[in-house]
């Protein structure tokens, strides 16, 4: 069984000590468009700009491919649904990246030695996707979350 991933925000609800009701903690539009933004530009200086190079102690020969040219707005898309398909193995060794498309947004990275198996349970990334979405529909805005998978590369 694989250990759950910790969740920065355990219980998204606080209790006011005044009183008995719940307010749900929510993101403004504002702050998301800002949030969205500042990481979008981020991601946009670090893609502009030549990597670090990596030494190496040893002149091994490198079975794993060059990470400097995985570029996740490129990948094969995958539905987010994938992990519903019938599966004949418990899948490759990959890393896979949830964008959302409509603005060439990476929202998560991950990786897998199963990549048939490693949704089906319980996995943060759902519950967080699910809430980005959520956001975006309740301000009205646009937003496209898919799935894109780089198989074999994760070594």
């Amino acid at each position: 069984m694989e250990p759950q991933q910790l969740n920065l925000f355990a219980n998204n609800t606080i209790t006011p000590s005044y009183g008995s009701k719940t307010d749900t903690l929510l993101m403004s539009a504002d702050a998301l468009q800002e949030w969205k933004s500042r990481i979008l530009t981020h991601q946009q200086r670090q893609r502009e700009s030549q990597p670090l190079q990596q030494t190496t102690l040893f002149d091994l020969t490198s079975n794993q491919c060059d990470p400097n040219a995985i570029d996740p707005l490129k990948l094969h898309l995958v539905p987010m649904s994938f992990y519903r398909k019938p599966a004949d193995s418990s899948g490759d060794a990959c890393l896979y990246f949830i964008l959302d498309s409509a603005v060439g947004l990476v929202l998560y990275v991950g990786e897998t030695c199963r990549s048939n198996k490693r949704w089906k349970g319980i996995h943060a990334c759902k519950d967080y996707i699910a809430s980005y979405q959520d956001l975006h529909y309740r301000y009205g805005l646009l937003s496209s979350s898919q799935r894109r998978i780089l198989v074999g590369c994760s070594g």
